[in-house]
């Protein structure tokens, strides 16, 4: 199934629209314990990665998009940081290492839309595992709410664009198909200038949703055990209003 990378193509924007966040924090407090190499799957601009390397952690990130990927290693050189960024297809890796850890942030897991991406996914990351070894990574709960979404625009943010000064209001139109697990997104930027729309941008982007009980058993297939799920990187237990999943897997 052909994936949208459409949200990407502008990394700058992705930057501007994804900064820091509660799941580094979750993270620091994971590498303290861990030493050797340290696997970020799907790391995009390094958003995660480039932090737990100025911890003086030693990282590869994987990913499948040259664009950002390019970011990355830019702003890895400019925090003078060593990481060694690996451009390759996440359902089908081999860096001939094992690892106490890999971790996929920013719910990159839902980019992997058929059973067989997931498959790939979860079967690389299990071979790159020592014993014990964790997995940690998030996905959003498909809940109603989050997937029975009427197909009208609807309002989601806004914020002030750093470079520009101009205010960007964010809206999105979707559409779930229950067959597929999958909805698909489109999200509508229109850049103000004294209240008038100046630009409009669109973007498309496929998401596949997967319910808790499916990725345990998903999970169990591949060596994996699931230690802990949180709706939240604060370690809130998942409950049946969560808006995400945060799991937390041991290598069997």
């Amino acid at each position: 199934m052909e994936r949208y990378f459409e949200e990407y193509d502008d990394t700058s924007l992705y930057d501007k629209e994804n900064r820091g966040g509660e799941d580094i924090e979750f993270l620091k407090e994971v590498v303290r314990n861990i030493d050797g190499v340290i696997v970020d799957i799907a790391c995009g601009t390094g958003r995660a990665t480039i932090p737990l390397a100025i911890e003086g952690k030693q990282l590869i990130g994987i990913d499948v998009h040259k664009g950002m990927l390019d970011a990355a290693t830019k702003k890895g050189l400019e925090k003078n940081v060593s990481i060694e960024w690996i451009k390759e297809d996440c359902t089908n890796f081999d860096l001939g290492l094992k690892t106490k850890l890999i971790y996929s942030v920013g719910n990159s897991f839902q980019h992997f839309l058929t059973n067989e991406d997931q498959d790939g996914l979860i079967s690389s990351v299990s071979k790159h595992l020592e014993k014990g070894g964790l997995f940690i990574f998030d996905t959003r709960f498909p809940s109603a709410d989050e997937l029975l979404q009427p197909p009208t625009e609807e309002y989601w943010t806004s914020y002030i664009d750093p470079e520009t000064g101009q205010k960007v209001e964010l809206s999105t139109i979707s559409h779930y198909d229950n067959l597929e697990q999958i909805q698909y997104y489109t999200t509508i930027r229109r850049y103000l200038n004294e209240g008038n729309v100046i630009n409009e941008l669109k973007t498309r982007i496929k998401l596949r949703y997967v319910y808790p009980k499916e990725m345990e058993r998903l999970l169990e297939q591949h060596q994996l055990q699931v230690k802990e799920v949180y709706s939240d990187w604060k370690k809130t237990p998942l409950h049946s209003k969560s808006y995400s999943m945060i799991y937390v897997c041991e290598k069997i």
